[in-house]
């Protein structure tokens, strides 16, 4: 199993885990795509939120109620959920998205050009930041030695 694949099938099982106990976008805190995980929470809070006041009593909603929701309310979540655990798995195995930024040499974080220092793993650098294809080149020939 090569290793995006692998990294893949563990975002789903981070987020089938996630959603089990209601929480979209877990697999994409583990792929670190922090801004489609949020995206994604808020989405389904938010859907969830309108369908339990549309088709529910907000105030008479405790917690030993939560069972009994109709399902006009339930099928649309889980169908979130779901999507969400899917969206995670397609993330991972698409892989990272390459780009012409400047990386880390030690992390290989994205940098600003005009930083010296990672600020995803403190490196300083004595020089300036390589950009992909340079890093690349070098791995490529440490491999080679």
């Amino acid at each position: 199993m090569s290793d995006t694949r692998r990294r893949a099938v563990v975002a789903a099982v981070v987020g089938v885990v996630g959603a089990s106990v209601g929480i979209a976008g877990a697999g994409h805190v583990y792929l670190r795509e922090w801004r489609r995980a949020v995206a994604w929470f808020t989405f389904v809070l938010g859907v969830g939120l309108v369908l339990l006041s549309v088709f529910t009593d907000p105030a008479a909603l405790t917690w030993e109620s939560i069972g009994d929701l109709p399902s006009v309310v339930t099928a649309p979540l889980f169908v979130l959920l779901f999507l969400s655990t899917f969206d995670a798995y397609y993330v991972g195995v698409r892989g990272p998205q390459t780009d012409d930024g400047v990386r880390c040499p030690a992390c290989r974080g994205e940098l600003d050009p005009e930083m010296t220092f990672c600020p995803w793993c403190a490196t300083e650098f004595g020089h300036e930041p390589r950009s992909p294809a340079e890093f690349d080149a070098d791995e490529g020939r440490s491999k080679a030695e």
